[in-house]
């Protein structure tokens, strides 16, 4: 908002300065000088602040995309750990006969198998170094 509004006087300002009339002195002349040069400093100004306000934003959205990703990475894991377990839950809970719900050893086994799967796969989610 201050860019818009000092823009346009800073270019007014040099053309009164350019131009010659009777009605201004030379001391007019150099306090519009003066007056120009503090308008100029004032839009660098300005555009410094801005380009430092842009630069503070895009840290602030690296900075959140990466948080955003660490929570994406724990979330595939949690996924990739579980729809495994699913699976083998929804196999063996089915009302029907399975050749394997004969022996009492069925779900001691069964749990057997779901935990050596987790574990099996943070360990290769730890040698790859996803964890």
């Amino acid at each position: 908002m201050v860019r818009r509004s000092i823009w346009p006087m800073r270019e007014v300002i040099n053309s009164l300065q350019r131009e010659k009339h009777e009605c201004m002195s030379e001391v007019t002349r150099t306090y519009l000088r003066d007056l120009y040069d503090n308008c100029a400093q004032i839009i660098d100004l300005v555009e410094t602040y801005r380009e430092l306000a842009a630069g503070l934003t895009e840290i602030y959205m690296s900075a959140l995309s990466i948080r955003m990703n660490e929570v994406m990475k724990v979330l595939t894991i949690m996924g990739t750990i579980f729809i495994p377990l699913t699976f083998l839950a929804g196999v063996y809970g089915m009302n029907m006969p399975i050749p394997e719900n004969q022996s009492h050893w069925t779900y001691p086994i069964f749990w057997f198998i779901c935990i050596a799967t987790v574990v099996g796969m943070l360990r290769v989610f730890k040698r790859r170094g996803w964890l």
